[in-house]
C-alpha cells in the first residue's frame, strides 16, 4: 500500500468524511479519539512506518476529510428565514413572489413541469407588511401544476438560464415519516436546497429569454442537444423502446417505462440504463477508431479525445458514475500522451479524491458509491476469480468473471438500498449485458446519428434494435416470472458491510492459494467497467524499464504492496500466490467460508428479542396501514392505505409516467427494508381504497400467505383486481365472521368482532357486492405477550353498539380480554380509533367499555376530512387515553413483551414504557 501513497491518501480522506457524516458532536470527538488509538495497529498492517512522513500525510488526510465535510455541512443551511427574519415554520406555506434563473432541465410529466431555479430574489406577501429581500443565492426546486394541456408546450419551452418570475407558495420539502423511511428533505439538502414553491399554473411564470454569453448557456446548449439526440430516438424508437433506448444511449433514464424498469430492476440490470464506463469506454474507442481511420499521429487522437470526453460527459447528463469514468478515462489518455505506467486503483483514487473536493456529498450517492466500488472491486478481485473459469473459452470466460466479480462486489450495496437480491442476477447479467453493451448499445447510436443523414438506414438499424430489444425485454419478463428467487434482505449496518468485503477478498484469496498458485491473468484498466484505455498498436515503454505492453498494464490484486514495480509488469502483482498454503490456512479457509455464510444468513434473518412483539402504525398519509410482528417471527399487515384520486376519471394528459401510489412508493419499501421475506396474512378490514388500495403493490412485490377480508366486495374496478391477484398467485381467501380467531404463535391470538354472520349478503358462493363497507370492518381484538390492542377499521356506532351487544349477550363470552361475566373492569391497553378519528365512530360507550390506557388515531396532515374530529377527541381524552397521531408522531411503534408497552415513534422523541 505505501506503493500507491494516492490510494491511501484517497482511502483515509474517504473514512474521515464518512465518520463526520456518520457522528456528530461529542460521538465525533470520541469517534477521532479512537480512530487516532488505532492508527498505529493500521499502519503497522499496512507496512507504513509510524513516524515516517507518509503516516503524517494520511493522518492528515483523515483529518482533512472530516473538516472539510464539518465545513461544508456547517455552510449548506437555507439563507431565507435569515433574509426574511422569519422562522423557516412561519415561511412554511406562505405565498411568494420570487426571481431566479433556471438552473435545470425543465421535466414535464402529465399536469406537472419540475424543475430547479437560482433565486435572486423573493417578495412574501402574507405578512402585515410584505417582507422582500434581494441578492438571495439560495437554490429551490419548482413545481408547476399545469391547469391546461396546451400549457406542457408552455412549460417545455422553458430553458436552462431563462429568468423567470413566478407566483406561488413556498413549502418544506418533506422529512421521513417511518422509520427508515425515504427522507426527501435530507435529500434535497444534499443536493443544497433546503424549500419547494408550488406553482398552479403556467400563467403564473413569466420567462425572458437571457441576452449576451453566460456561462449557464453551456449546460443551455447541452439541453437542446440532448433534447435533439431524444426527439431523434423517438422517431426511430416506438415505445417502450424509445424510453429505453433514451435511457441507454443519452442517460434520459426518467423516460425509461416504469414497469420496463422495474423488470429490469428485478434482476439487478439497472446498471447498464445509467451511463457509466462501458458507455466512455464505447465512446472513447469509437473516437480513437475514427482518428485512426483518418490517419491522424497517436498524440493528436489522444489529445483530440481527452478534450472529447468532458463533451460526452455533459451529454449523458453528468451522472456521478459518468464523471467518474470520464475522469479516469482522462488521466488514463493523459498518461498514454506522456507515456506514463498507468496504474488503475491510482487513477481512481485521483478521480474519487477530486469528486469528493468538489462536493463531499458525493459519498451519499448511491451511483457515486457502486460505480467506484464496482470498480475498483473489478481490479482487486477478479484476478483471484479468474482462475475459476480458465477452462472455459476465452471470451466466455473473461465475462463470467466479470459478472460474478460486479455482483460479488455490488451485492451489500444493493441491498442496502434496494433491500433486494435476485439469485437470477448472475445469469441475466451474463446473458444480457454483452448482448446490450456490445450489440444494442452501438448499434442503437449510429442509428441515432444516422438519422440526422439517412434517415431510411438508419430506421433499418433501428428495427435490428428493436428486434433484440425483444429478446431481451422477454428474457427479462421470463426470469422475473419465476417464482422463489427473489430473496427480500433488510438493510445491513456499515460494519457487516466492511465484514463482508474483508472476509470475501481473505477467502478468494486463500482459495486462489489453494487451486495452485498459478500466476493469474490479471484484468487491465482498461476492462469493462473501469477506465476505458484504447489498446494502442504502438508499444511503450514503462517506468520501470520498457516493457513492451501496448498501451495497457496488468493490475494486480494485493493489499500489500511491497514490490511497487511489479504493478507495471506483465505478472502484475501476483508474485504473493506463489506461496504454497499450509494446513493451517486450509483450515482458516474453512473457517472464512463457515463466516461468510453464516454472516449471510444472519443478515437475512435478523433476529428480534425474545418472547417480544411488535405492532407498527406505519404513517401513510390519509389511510390505515399496520405491521404486526408477533413473538414468533409472524407477520401480519393490516390494510395498506392507498393513494385516493379526488379527481375522479381525469383528462388522459393528466396522467404521469409513474403516479404516486402508496403501496409500492411506501409500504412495499418499508416492508422490504426490514427484512419481511413474506406476510404470514394480511388483513383487509374492508375494500375502501384509503384501506386496501396499497395491497395491490404488496401481493404483487411480497409473497403472501393468507388474504383476510369481510367477504364481500364494493364493487369498484381496484378492490376487484387485489382478489384477482390474490386468486392468480394462490393465495388463499378467508372470509372474516364474528366468532372466528387466528392464532399465529403460541402467544398471540386475533379474536373477531365483526362482521356478523348473516349480517352481510350472501350470492350463492359468489362474493356478494356490499356498498357500506365502513359498517362491515374488520374488527378484531389482539392479544400478544401479555397484552391487548383493539382494531377497528372503519368501523361506524352503529356497528359498534352491535359488537357490544353481541358480547352483552354472551355470544363472544370465550374470549378472554372480554370475560362479561366476571367483576373486573375490561380495560385495554390500546384502541385503534375507528375511520381515522371520525365523529361518526369512537362512541362514548364504546369507549367506557373498552377503557383503553392508549388511543392510536392514523389520519393524513391537514387531510380535507378534518380528522380527527374534536369531538372524539374530547372523549378520548375524557376516558385518560394517552392518544398517538400519525400525522403528529409520524409512524408509531409499540413493542410489546410480558404485559408491557414501551412506545416510540418518528417525529417526537421516544417515550418510555407504560403501564
Amino acid at each position: 500500500m505505501k506503493g500507491r501513497p494516492l490510494l491511501c491518501f484517497t482511502i483515509f480522506w474517504l473514512c474521515g468524511s464518512g465518520m463526520a457524516c456518520m457522528l456528530t458532536g461529542w460521538t465525533l470527538f470520541l469517534g477521532i479519539a479512537g480512530a487516532t488509538a488505532c492508527l498505529p495497529l493500521v499502519f503497522r498492517v499496512l507496512h507504513i512506518s509510524v513516524r515516517g512522513w507518509l503516516s503524517m500525510i494520511l493522518f492528515a488526510a483523515f483529518i482533512g476529510g472530516i473538516m472539510q465535510w464539518e465545513w461544508n455541512d456547517s455552510h449548506n443551511s437555507s439563507q431565507l428565514p435569515e433574509y426574511l427574519q422569519l422562522s423557516a415554520d412561519v415561511i412554511d406555506g406562505l405565498t411568494a413572489i420570487v426571481e431566479g434563473e433556471l438552473a435545470s432541465d425543465v421535466r414535464v410529466d402529465g399536469d406537472r413541469a419540475s424543475f430547479e431555479i437560482q433565486l435572486s430574489s423573493i417578495i412574501v406577501q402574507e405578512v402585515k407588511s410584505p417582507v422582500t429581500s434581494s441578492a438571495i443565492h439560495e437554490r429551490i426546486i419548482v413545481q408547476v401544476r399545469l391547469m391546461q394541456e396546451q400549457e406542457q408546450s408552455i412549460a417545455a419551452a422553458w430553458k436552462r438560464g431563462d429568468k423567470l418570475t413566478l407566483s406561488g407558495s413556498l413549502v418544506l420539502p418533506g422529512e421521513a415519516r417511518n422509520f427508515g423511511g425515504f427522507d426527501y428533505r435530507n435529500y434535497l439538502r444534499t443536493q443544497y436546497i433546503h424549500w419547494m414553491f408550488k406553482v398552479k399554473g403556467a400563467d403564473s411564470v413569466t420567462a425572458v429569454t437571457p441576452q449576451g454569453w453566460e456561462r449557464i448557456n453551456i449546460l443551455r446548449w447541452t439541453d437542446s442537444a440532448r433534447q435533439l439526440l431524444g426527439s431523434a430516438v423517438d422517431r426511430l424508437f416506438p415505445e417502450p423502446h424509445a424510453g429505453y433506448m433514451k435511457g441507454l444511449i443519452i442517460g434520459m433514464a426518467k423516460d425509461i417505462d416504469p414497469g420496463t424498469y422495474g423488470q429490469f430492476s428485478q434482476l439487478g440490470l439497472t446498471h447498464i440504463l445509467a451511463i457509466s464506463g462501458t458507455h466512455v469506454a464505447v465512446y472513447v474507442t469509437s473516437l480513437l477508431m475514427l482518428m485512426s481511420w483518418l490517419r491522424l499521429t497517436r498524440e493528436t487522437a489522444l489529445t483530440v479525445a481527452l478534450f472529447l470526453i468532458p463533451a460526452y460527459v455533459l451529454l449523458s447528463g453528468g451522472s456521478p458514475s459518468v464523471i467518474r469514468a470520464g475522469m479516469m478515462s482522462m488521466i488514463g489518455l493523459y498518461m498514454a500522451k506522456r507515456g506514463l505506467a498507468r496504474d488503475g486503483l491510482q487513477i481512481i483514487s485521483a478521480a474519487a479524491l477530486l469528486m469528493m473536493w468538489w462536493n463531499p456529498y458525493f459519498l451519499l450517492n448511491v451511483s457515486f458509491q457502486l460505480s467506484f466500488l464496482v470498480t475498483a472491486g473489478l481490479m482487486i478481485y477478479m484476478p483471484l476469480i479468474n482462475r475459476l473459469f480458465s477452462k472455459w473459452p476465452k471470451a466466455l470466460a473473461a465475462t463470467a468473471s466479470v459478472t460474478v466479480t460486479a455482483q460479488l462486489i455490488s451485492f451489500p450495496v444493493t441491498i442496502l438500498y434496494f433491500n433486494q437480491f435476485s439469485l437470477l442476477s448472475f445469469a441475466a447479467n451474463f446473458l444480457l449485458v454483452s448482448l446490450i453493451s456490445a450489440v444494442v448499445l452501438p448499434l442503437g447510436t449510429v442509428a441515432m446519428i444516422l438519422s440526422f443523414v439517412w434517415f431510411p438506414f438508419a430506421k433499418v438499424l433501428a428495427w435490428v434494435a428493436i428486434q433484440l430489444n425483444q429478446i431481451t425485454f422477454l428474457s427479462v419478463e421470463c426470469m422475473n416470472s419465476l417464482p422463489g428467487f427473489v430473496m427480500i434482505w433488510a438493510s445491513p449496518s456499515l460494519l457487516w458491510i466492511t465484514a463482508y468485503y474483508i472476509i470475501l477478498y481473505a477467502l478468494l484469496y486463500l482459495l486462489y492459494q489453494r487451486s495452485g498458485g498459478d500466476t493469474p491473468q490479471y484484468c487491465s484498466v482498461g476492462e469493462e467497467d473501469t477506465a476505458p484505455l484504447h489498446r494502442d498498436r504502438q508499444s511503450m515503454s514503462t517506468r520501470t524499464g520498457g516493457t513492451d505492453q501496448g498501451s495497457l498494464t496488468t493490475l494486480g490484486a494485493s493489499v500489500a504492496w511491497p514490490e511497487y514495480a511489479s504493478a507495471f509488469t506483465a505478472r502484475g502483482a501476483g508474485f504473493y500466490t506463489e506461496i504454497k498454503i499450509s494446513k493451517a490456512k486450509r483450515w482458516l479457509c474453512g473457517a472464512l467460508a463457515i463466516g461468510f455464510v453464516a454472516g449471510l444468513w444472519w443478515a437475512y434473518q435478523p433476529s428480534q428479542p425474545a418472547g417480544t412483539g411488535v405492532v407498527q402504525f406505519l404513517d401513510i398519509g390519509q389511510g390505515d396501514s399496520t405491521l404486526i410482528t408477533t413473538p414468533g417471527g409472524k407477520h401480519i399487515l393490516v390494510d395498506g392505505g392507498g393513494t385516493i384520486n379526488f379527481g375522479g376519471n381525469e383528462a388522459s394528459w393528466k396522467t404521469r409516467r409513474d403516479p404516486y401510489e402508496v403501496g409500492a412508493k411506501v409500504v412495499v419499501p418499508l416492508l422490504k427494508k426490514r427484512g419481511i421475506h413474506h406476510l404470514d396474512a394480511v388483513i383487509a378490514t374492508h375494500a375502501d381504497q384509503d384501506h386496501a388500495g396499497g395491497l395491490q403493490a404488496v401481493l404483487e412485490q411480497i409473497p403472501v400467505r393468507r388474504l383476510m377480508f369481510n367477504g364481500t366486495t364494493s364493487g369498484k374496478e381496484k378492490f376487484d383486481q387485489l382478489l384477482d391477484t390474490a386468486v392468480q398467485r394462490q393465495i388463499p381467501l378467508f372470509a372474516i365472521r364474528q366468532g372466528m380467531t387466528y392464532k399465529p404463535d403460541q402467544e398471540t391470538m386475533l379474536h373477531f368482532l365483526s362482521p356478523e354472520p348473516g349480517a352481510l349478503p350472501d350470492s350463492s358462493g359468489e362474493i356478494p357486492i356490499y356498498e357500506d363497507q365502513n359498517a362491515a370492518s374488520v374488527v378484531f381484538l389482539l392479544e400478544m405477550a401479555g397484552t391487548s390492542m383493539l382494531f377497528t377499521g372503519d368501523m361506524d356506532a352503529v356497528t359498534e353498539q352491535d359488537v357490544l351487544y353481541a358480547i352483552q349477550e354472551g355470544s363472544l363470552a370465550d374470549m378472554a380480554a372480554m370475560r362479561p361475566w366476571s367483576s373486573s373492569p375490561i380495560s385495554i391497553d390500546v384502541l385503534k380509533a375507528a375511520h381515522h378519528g371520525s365523529k361518526t365512530s369512537t362512541s362514548e360507550a364504546w369507549l367506557q367499555h373498552w377503557n383503553a390506557k392508549a388511543a392510536l388515531i392514523s389520519a393524513g396532515v391537514n387531510n380535507t376530512y378534518g380528522h380527527p374530529n374534536p369531538e372524539v377527541m374530547k372523549r378520548l381524552e375524557a376516558v385518560g387515553s394517552q392518544i398517538y397521531r400519525t400525522d403528529q408522531m409520524g409512524e408509531v411503534q409499540m413493542r410489546v413483551k410480558n404485559g408491557a408497552v414501551e412506545v416510540r415513534y418518528k417525529l417526537v422523541k421516544d417515550e418510555g414504557p407504560t403501564e
